[in-house]
């Protein structure tokens, strides 16, 4: 498993606030949701997004944004626009009451079509629960603002989103919620691979022959007992070539890298399972020592696993747990 992939595991849509909305000048949206990541994508006209506290940007058709929460943001026809803001979360308005978002499965068969009118917007959304401490390293190499061009691979994914969107058949959440996770990873990977783009050293270091491979078999066998050396047999070459190869290229040596990886492991286990005791837990981390894991855990995450344990469970989903 290569380590873009398995940071995806806490970042799935499932049931997402979905909208597909045809707008027609002056119109504003105000997003509240407070949403760890909030996908719009244009697929006919133009807007602005206006995020709190940064510049406005011009979004035309074919343009994809991904905003990283928690704060707020508007969508507009024109900044300063003269429209009261709809307040678009939860509890968003129905299609009656002029709403644009929807939730499983609600659609507006007339703002489906980009052409409904001159100057029309038709505006794709989807909020994006992040679930779990293992995808907090993902979330961290984001910008607040996100922008994926027209031209690339994102292109046939908005197709399919806005035909499936338009639809009212069995099913459809499920294809929605799919098409909105293929789509989050071709804009992710555009963005890092962008041309005198700075991608995230954990990224740009999967390239190299030496230091993608340890880092698959960190991400694959996180439990197993590594050391430098037999991390280093497994990859072909020396104990001190691998140190100083992937120190260099990820930022930190591979076994510092293994115990954070190990600890927002061990920090979903805890969240997630309450019935698993902290043995049973450090055990499927790669501690055969409990004592061991809880003197990790509390050097990394800041408390002991029990303490974080008896906090996670009262933190909503994509919020920093303690000690993140």
């Amino acid at each position: 498993m290569d380590a873009f992939g398995d940071l995806f595991r806490g970042v799935r849509a499932q049931g997402s606030l979905f909208g597909l909305s045809a707008l027609s000048p002056p119109w504003a949206l105000h997003f509240v949701d407070g949403a760890p990541l909030t996908l719009c994508a244009v697929l006919g006209g133009a807007g602005w997004l206006v995020p709190e506290d940064r510049p406005p940007e011009r979004l035309g058709a074919g343009e994809t944004v991904v905003v990283r929460g928690p704060a707020p943001f508007t969508f507009v026809d024109e900044v300063g626009t003269r429209a009261e803001p709809i307040v678009c979360g939860e509890e968003c308005a129905t299609p009656e009451q002029g709403g644009t978002r929807h939730r499983l499965g609600w659609n507006d068969h007339a703002g489906a079509d980009a052409d409904a009118g001159a100057g029309t917007t038709t505006l794709v959304v989807g909020a994006y629960p992040v679930r779990g401490e293992i995808s907090r390293r993902l979330l961290d190499a984001l910008p607040v603002v996100l922008r994926v061009p027209t031209g690339g691979g994102a292109d046939p994914v908005l197709d399919h989103l806005a035909a499936e969107a338009a639809a009212d058949i069995p099913g459809q959440q499920v294809v929605l919620d799919r098409l909105l996770d293929w789509l989050l990873v071709c804009a992710l990977r555009e963005y890092f691979d962008r041309p005198g783009g700075e991608p995230p050293a954990w990224y740009a270091a999967q390239r190299d022959p030496v230091v993608g491979d340890a880092l698959r078999l960190l991400h694959a066998e996180p439990a197993a007992p590594w050391t430098v050396s037999s991390l280093a047999g497994r990859t072909g070459v020396s104990r001190a070539t691998l140190a100083k190869r992937f120190a260099d290229l990820v930022g930190e040596p591979p076994l510092t890298y293994l115990t954070h990886r190990r600890m927002a492991l061990a920090a979903d286990l805890l969240a997630e399972r309450d019935a698993t005791t902290v043995a049973e837990i450090a055990r499927a981390v790669g501690y055969s020592d409990a004592f061991a894991f809880s003197t990790a855990f509390k050097r990394i995450r800041g408390v002991s696993p029990s303490a974080f344990r008896r906090t996670a469970t009262a933190v909503p989903d994509g919020r920093r747990l303690p000690g993140a």
